[in-house]
């Protein structure tokens, strides 16, 4: 499996039951009439993103999970470690009287490196949801290796994070600019608006996308120009809710190591081999590693295309699709700057928002970038560039020679899942379709990427939002032959810092993963 986070509970039904329970319609316009599969498939979504709660009642916050009094400790770490071998950690999580927490939930990040080898991977953290946490890493380089474990949110703040999700799908508004003439209006846009004020229906009639904004006061809805990002709402959390997000405090903390943390790893002997098997399938955790910066991935073979010439000799006689969001867009950005042939086609768009075009004529390659539909936070995007990723999918001829490359999560953090489900389902009916029509046509999904997070981008765009959504992206791409590119693991297991937009050098093992699949290694 693919997820780093399990729970263990004495309740094998708990899961099951969870998944039944009666959820609030994430909009009173739009009740999406669902078939008995796909209910059934949504059931089983909720159930594989299910989180532990802290106990019913409210939870003051010094009881809350302080990560300054808790600690990890290695088991048996003057053991005689070997590459390939597995390496375990036990997590204490305490509150701030340093009291032993008696339940989980909380959200923790693991990894091991070595700085001077520039080397890291990712941990599989188990939840036994009573304070303990265990995380299993496997061993893949020799040398000292370096145990770090956080804490990204204490269970409290996952319940706060939860119910907003739920309750305030609003906490991001978008408007748009309406013009007729001399006369403008500008109107608040989103999914879903409450109130009785009169609005103007753009839902998508291929997809059944639901977009509103209220009509303007004077104008048409025919006359909407632009959409753009409004901004975020304020005082979403009570004054007790604020202490659980704290930078420094209680946000991406790491933990305190009680002993070593550290262990020495020795080289495997000439007539031995380790249980590293690439066979393993594409669900293997965790993906990969890096070994002096470049990533490794463990379920099939990569090439590292650091010449531009191996890119333009990889990509000559190709069309590659760029859909999604600004993580995408840094692909295109790479790829135009990093070859000298590829020339950026001006079409006029605005910065960062797009389309874009980039062509080499010489060798008959041809990129294009474009955002998905709403909700998208971006500057001002004129009305008719709101494509949904689903028709432009159906637009697509495809072939041998086509590639189309996927990521689509960020702008939905703040819905609550029914809307990123929909999105997924008619996104991965065309991609179907694509295939049944072209089979050779090669379809790439970008995983979702962790991010820097303070007290307010946490509300908007934590972690935990996006391991939440990409567990669900995982899950309803697998099985209809797409190919995967572990952003994920990638941005959580490098030493760079985290950041939205990860650094060049991740963008580039990014893209060495995307091309080895574009350009397989004869085997």
């Amino acid at each position: 499996m693919w997820l780093s986070w399990i729970t263990e509970t004495d309740d094998q039904e708990s899961s099951s039951q969870a998944a039944n329970i009666a959820r609030k319609p994430y909009c009173g316009y739009e009740l999406q009439v669902l078939s008995r599969r796909e209910r059934a498939e949504e059931e089983s979504l909720f159930a594989a993103i299910q989180w532990p709660k802290p106990p019913e009642g409210k939870i003051p916050f010094v009881k809350s999970t302080d990560p300054a009094h808790s600690n990890f400790v290695i088991l048996n770490p003057h053991t005689r470690f070997k590459v390939g071998d597995q390496l375990e950690v036990l997590v204490h999580m305490k509150d701030f009287q340093g009291n032993l927490k008696q339940y989980g939930g909380d959200y923790l990040q693991a990894r091991i490196h070595s700085a001077h080898l520039k080397a890291g991977a990712t941990g599989r953290v188990v939840d036994y949801q009573n304070g303990s946490y265990k995380v299993f890493f496997t061993l893949f380089w020799p040398g000292e290796v370096t145990v770090s474990v956080s804490l990204v949110h204490p269970s409290e703040g996952i319940q706060v994070l939860e119910h907003l999700r739920e309750e305030r799908p609003d906490r991001v508004y978008f408007k748009s600019l309406f013009r007729s003439g001399r006369i403008s209006e500008t109107t608040v846009c989103n999914v879903c608006l409450p109130g009785d004020l009169p609005v103007c229906n753009f839902t998508d009639l291929y997809t059944g996308e639901p977009w509103f904004c209220y009509k303007p006061r004077k104008l048409s809805c025919a006359t909407r120009i632009s959409h753009y990002k409004g901004g975020y709402q304020k005082g979403l959390l009570t004054s007790e809710e604020n202490f659980l997000f704290q930078s420094d405090v209680n946000i991406k903390v790491p933990l305190f190591s009680r002993g070593p943390d550290s262990v020495t790893v020795k080289p495997l002997g000439f007539r031995e081999f380790p249980s590293l098997d690439r066979s393993q399938g594409s669900d293997v955790v965790p993906a990969g590693y890096y070994y002096q910066d470049q990533w490794i991935p463990r379920a099939h073979r990569i090439q590292y295309f650091n010449k531009s010439a191996d890119i333009t000799e990889c990509l000559q006689g190709k069309l590659v699709y760029f859909f999604g969001d600004s993580t995408i867009r840094q692909w295109f950005e790479f790829l135009t700057t990093f070859v000298p042939d590829l020339v950026e086609f001006n079409l006029g768009s605005p910065k960062n928002v797009g389309p874009f075009m980039s062509v080499d004529l010489k060798h008959n390659i041809l990129l294009k970038f474009r955002c998905h539909g709403p909700p998208i936070r971006f500057t001002t995007v004129f009305s008719s560039e709101l494509h949904y990723i689903a028709n432009e999918l159906n637009g697509i001829v495809g072939g041998r020679n086509t590639v189309v490359a996927i990521t689509i999560w960020s702008h939905f953090s703040t819905f609550p899942v029914e809307v990123y489900i929909r999105r997924l389902r008619n996104i991965r009916r065309s991609i179907i379709h694509l295939q049944d029509r072209s089979p050779k046509t090669l379809v790439v999904i970008r995983t979702a990427n962790v991010q820097e997070l303070g007290p307010e981008v946490s509300l908007f765009n934590s972690d935990w939002y996006s391991f939440q959504l990409d567990t669900i992206m995982r899950k309803m791409f697998s099985g209809i032959g797409v190919l995967f590119v572990d952003a994920w693991e990638m941005s959580l297991a490098h030493y760079l810092p985290h950041k939205l937009h990860p650094e060049e050098v991740i963008v580039k093992n990014q893209l060495d993963t995307f091309l080895s699949f574009v350009c397989p290694l004869e085997t």
